[in-house]
């Protein structure tokens, strides 16, 4: 029973730390490409920026596995 509730709380868990971040990169991105529309002359630092918090976002879906395994 008890091993049961763990496994569900690790599927939560991953599920809800892959949530939040997923869409955050999806707006994050729609973001970017807007602004990269707008002003070509700026997509290199528009880039650099983008990957960078892409990076983050992920960071956090890789914090909620971590914990889910634990």
């Amino acid at each position: 029973m008890e091993s049961g509730l763990i496994a569900i709380a690790a599927a939560i868990t991953i599920a809800l730390s892959t949530l939040g971040p997923g869409i955050g990169q999806g707006i994050a991105a729609s973001k970017a490409m807007e602004a990269i529309a707008r002003q070509p002359e700026a997509a290199k630092d528009i880039r650099s920026s983008l990957i960078l918090s892409l990076g983050l976002m992920e960071a956090l879906t890789i914090y909620g596995l971590l914990i889910a395994f634990m």
